[in-house]
C-alpha cells in the first residue's frame, strides 16, 4: 500500500494534531537512543552512507550514483548496496544500470557480498538509522524545499530522529535547486558549528526532446514532486498542472487512463520522472520522460573527505 505523509508534516510550525501524537515521538525517540547502544560491525571495506534524517525525497539514490560516477574516474572500484524492500523495485533497478549493485534482506549480508567479490567502496542507498554498521563517511540528505517539515520525529512530523543528533554527522547534503540554501545554512551552522554542508543540484540531460513552446501535464510518485516541478519550470518548460502521487506508487491503468484524459483536454504532452517510467515498465507511449543528474557543486571537497578516510584504512 502506497501512503502519502499527513499535509501537516510539511507546516512551518506543529499543529495540534502533531502536539498529540508528540508523546509518541518522544517514546520512539527513547527507543531509538537505547538501539543506538548497539555496537555496530567494522568492515575491510570502506563503507559510506548516503541516508536522511526526513522522511523521503531527500535525493539519497541521486547521491548514490554521483558518487559511484566520481569514484570510477579515480578508478576506485565501488558498488551500490541497498536492502532489499518490495516496493523499491524502481530505485534497485535504476542502480543496477548505473554500477554494481549489491541487495540483501540486511545490509550486512549485502556488504560481505561485495567483500567477496573485492570491491573497495560500498556505497549504502539508506540506512542511516542502521546502527548495525559502524559507517566511514555518512552523508545526512535534505530536500531544500521540505527541509525538516514541522521540526518535530514521526508520528508528529517527518522526521526519523531528532533534528539536534546533526551534531553527531559531519556531513550534510542539501539536494534541490539552490532553494532556501542561506536560511538551511544557518539552522545547521546552530546546531553544529564544524559540520561540512554540500550543495546540490538537479541539471536535466535531455531538455532537447521537449518544447518550450508546448504545455506539459507533470506527474510523479517520488518523494520530492516539488523539487521535479520546480527544476522543470526553471529550465523554460510551461507546466499547466502537475500531479503528485506517494513515494514508490504503483501506479493502476485506470490512474495512467485519468492522467491520459486530462493532457487530452488541456492539449498538454505528459511528462515524468525516470524513477516511475520504470514502475511504468514502457507500457504508454504516449508519455516523455525527463532525465536529471545531479551536480554536485563542491564536487571535490566531497570526495576528498571520502578519499581522505579509503587512505586511513
Amino acid at each position: 500500500m502506497n501512503l502519502k505523509k499527513p499535509k501537516f508534516w510539511d507546516y512551518n510550525k506543529p499543529n495540534l494534531f502533531s502536539y498529540f501524537l508528540l508523546p509518541f515521538s518522544i517514546l520512539l525517540n527513547f527507543f531509538q537512543f537505547i538501539k543506538k547502544k548497539t555496537k555496530g560491525k567494522n568492515f575491510k571495506i570502506q563503507t559510506i552512507c548516503v541516508g536522511n534524517i526526513y522522511v523521503g525525497g531527500t535525493g539519497k539514490t541521486s547521491l548514490t550514483i554521483k558518487i559511484n560516477e566520481i569514484l570510477k574516474k579515480y578508478k576506485i572500484k565501488s558498488c551500490f548496496v541497498k536492502k532489499f524492500y518490495p516496493n523499491q523495485k524502481d530505485e534497485q533497478k535504476i542502480l543496477s544500470n548505473k554500477g554494481k549493485l549489491f541487495l540483501g534482506l540486511n545490509r550486512i549480508d549485502a556488504v560481505n557480498q561485495a567483500i567477496n567479490e573485492n570491491y573497495e567502496i560500498a556505497i549504502l542507498d539508506d540506512g542511516l538509522q542502521d546502527y548495525s554498521i559502524n559507517y566511514d563517511v555518512k552523508f545526512v540528505c535534505f530536500n531544500n524545499i521540505n527541509w525538516i517539515g514541522n521540526g518535530l520525529s514521526i508520528p508528529a512530523g517527518p522526521l526519523r530522529e531528532n533534528i539536534n543528533n546533526l551534531k553527531n554527522y559531519q556531513h550534510v547534503f542539501l539536494n534541490g535547486n539552490l532553494e532556501n540554501v542561506k536560511f538551511i545554512e544557518k539552522y545547521l551552522y546552530s546546531i553544529n558549528s564544524k559540520i561540512n554542508i554540500h550543495l546540490g543540484k538537479y541539471v536535466p540531460t535531455n531538455l532537447k526532446e521537449f518544447d518550450n513552446l508546448k504545455k506539459y501535464l507533470v506527474f510523479s510518485g517520488i518523494g520530492n514532486h516539488k523539487t521535479f516541478v520546480s527544476m522543470i519550470k526553471n529550465y523554460g518548460l510551461n507546466v499547466v498542472k502537475d500531479i503528485e502521487f506517494p513515494d514508490h506508487y504503483s501506479y493502476t491503468n485506470y490512474d495512467i487512463e485519468r492522467i491520459l484524459k486530462q493532457s487530452k483536454n488541456m492539449n498538454a504532452n505528459i511528462i515524468t520522472t525516470e524513477k516511475d517510467f520504470y514502475r511504468l515498465e514502457g507500457r504508454f507511449n504516449e508519455i516523455q520522460v525527463i532525465k536529471s543528474d545531479l551536480q554536485i557543486l563542491d564536487e571535490k571537497k566531497l570526495i576528498n573527505s571520502i578519499l581522505k578516510n579509503n587512505e586511513n584504512n
